[in-house]
């Protein structure tokens, strides 16, 4: 199935307990996109950067097969730059500096060769923005998935409505579903939210792994547990990827591939808190994702 991504393509500076980083690449389409590349040989992104962004980076999603013919590349201006501080527990963290630039006023285009989307990833980005990608493409796709934040939820909650309206799978932490529903039981969250228009909702609990809900049925899949864990920045997304980019590999879209999806998802996610920014995701082995996905299996196996 062929897969397009939306979101930003950014620059970060990361300070965690254990180091920091000057300026790295990162930028949710970044993370989705490179996960998703270990499944799908094919995936589109749609984006925007100014002209400091690094050539030798748009040179290497080509190289894992990513099209970038929706990536903007903005003449005289600069890309979008985020810094970060995260705290010892590595699940809170503090924003030093935000500067938008291209993202300011980033107005996606959809290119003709994107048009025939089977699944279309909307990262996180300003609901107006995702919606006007939902209405560009002339074809619904099979399956749309939304990520979004308690920032839109607190700022622009009217316009996200509308577009959760449209889709198919919402994932969000759980902190976000408490405040999307009002509900603090996640079971609860997760029904009210349901009943806003998506079919399967994913809660993702950082460290303590994502529950997958679609009507009366519930998923559990835990995260695995990692002697280091060095940079959780991108770790979201980076599920998102593996996520999509299996279902993109799969016949059909139904209750048990979404549940092996997850733990995908949560696989890939599991390299790229290993290192700082995508280092760790750009140097991951065939061979070692099976090894991790067979590890969650004995995680989660037992017998009575």
């Amino acid at each position: 199935m062929n897969l397009v991504s939306v979101g930003t393509v950014a620059f970060d500076a990361i300070e965690t307990p254990f180091g920091k980083t000057d300026k790295i690449i990162g930028g949710a389409c970044t993370y989705i996109s490179l996960s998703a590349s270990y499944f799908n040989s094919n995936p589109r992104l749609i984006s925007v950067v100014g002209e400091d962004f690094p050539q030798e980076t748009i040179d290497l999603f080509n190289q894992r097969g990513i099209s970038t013919e929706g990536l903007q590349i903005k003449k005289g201006e600069k890309t979008f730059f985020w810094s970060g501080k995260y705290h010892t527990d590595m699940n809170t963290r503090d924003t030093l500096d935000t500067q938008l630039n291209v993202l300011e006023t980033f107005d996606p285009k959809v290119p003709d060769s994107y048009q025939d989307c089977d699944i279309l990833m909307l990262g996180n980005l300003l609901p107006a923005v995702q919606y006007n990608v939902l209405k560009q493409m002339r074809n619904r796709p099979k399956l749309i998935v939304l990520d979004t934040m308690n920032f839109w939820m607190e700022t622009a909650l009217e316009d996200l409505k509308k577009v959760i309206k449209e889709i198919d799978v919402l994932t969000i932490n759980d902190e976000e579903a408490r405040l999307l529903s009002g509900e603090y039981s996640l079971r609860k969250a997760a029904k009210l939210i349901l009943e806003m228009g998506p079919k399967y909702l994913i809660i993702k609990k950082g460290e303590h792994g994502a529950l997958l809900f679609h009507e009366d049925n519930v998923f559990f899949a835990p995260a695995l547990p990692l002697e280091e864990v060095f940079d959780p920045t991108g770790a979201g997304d980076t599920f998102a990827g593996g996520f999509v980019g299996y279902l993109s590999k799969c016949k059909e879209i139904n209750w048990e591939n979404m549940k092996s999806a997850i733990i995908v998802g949560s696989a890939m996610a599991s390299f790229t808190v290993e290192k700082f920014g995508i280092d760790r995701l750009v140097e991951v082995k065939e061979e070692e994702i099976n090894s991790r996905i067979e590890a969650f299996k004995t995680l989660t196996s037992f017998s009575l």
